[in-house]
């Protein structure tokens, strides 16, 4: 590859990482560019997941130094999301994921909804949840999670911020360190499937990882210091750009002009 490609792989890691950790949806920017690069579609999808990694480890490192990160329920929640991620990981290998997009364009939508008409639920929270076990359906929730992040990865983020606000009762801030958790825990063994299928390039997933984790370091660090209003504007800009794109406006618009 030429230089500026590098430089290309590396900056599209860095937005990504940072999307990701503050909202979610990055991996709209890195999957795109990687299958433009020639790679094959499964192949940039198990590629992405090296940066992913990283990414949410540098995160969730940043997160706790700052005292937000609620370990003990985020470890339970990330484990039936480990398992779905392990079943959408093999489903991934072959199938084509094009339904599925568009599936998720319309909860996205649906999504947005929700994030405008109840603001004060994704900015305060709600203790009184927090104070109870996780109960058998945020369970299943994030098993069901767990497989669409392990099968496609873009926007994964979005769908655990929902949960972990509206179902557990954290504020974005903290639900933003668990989300990285949960995705950094899922990922290990979503990654571990499309190696054993010879679905990842390391070259470039180290390329990637670099720019993620620059990106998720300085997204950590501007979640805490900037506080819930500030992510929640942020996401509601990401699920609006996200549905677009998965519902295929961007390429309806491009046609027209």
């Amino acid at each position: 590859m030429d230089w500026f490609i590098y430089l290309a792989v590396i900056a599209a890691g860095f937005g990504a990482g940072f999307i990701n950790t503050l909202a979610g949806s990055g991996s709209l920017i890195t999957l795109p560019l990687l299958i433009f690069l020639g790679i094959p579609a499964n192949v940039a999808n198990g590629t992405n997941r090296v940066g992913v990694l990283v990414q949410n480890v540098v995160s969730a490192a940043s997160f706790y130094r700052r005292g937000v990160m609620d370990w003990r329920r985020g470890i339970i929640l990330a484990l039936p999301a480990i398992v779905g991620a392990v079943i959408g990981a093999q489903i991934a290998v072959n199938l084509n994921e094009q339904m599925m997009r568009r599936t998720i364009g319309v909860l996205m939508v649906v999504m947005l909804v929700v994030i405008v008409v109840k603001p004060k639920r994704w900015l305060v929270g709600r203790p009184e949840a927090l104070a109870q076990r996780p109960g058998i359906l945020q369970m299943v929730i994030f098993f069901f999670i767990g497989i669409y992040g392990g099968f496609i990865q873009a926007g994964v983020g979005i769908f655990l911020l929902a949960a972990l606000v509206l179902s557990v009762g954290y504020d974005l801030v903290k639900a933003n360190a668990v989300k990285v958790l949960i995705i950094m825990t899922f990922t290990v063994f979503a990654l571990v499937v499309f190696v054993i299928n010879g679905q990842v390039l390391w070259g470039i997933g180290f390329l990637l990882a670099i720019g993620n984790a620059l990106g998720g370091w300085v997204a950590a660090k501007m979640a805490v210091e900037r506080g819930a209003v500030f992510v929640r504007w942020l996401l509601i800009a990401v699920v609006v750009v996200s549905a677009a794109k998965l519902l295929g406006l961007f390429d309806l618009l491009a046609g027209l002009f």
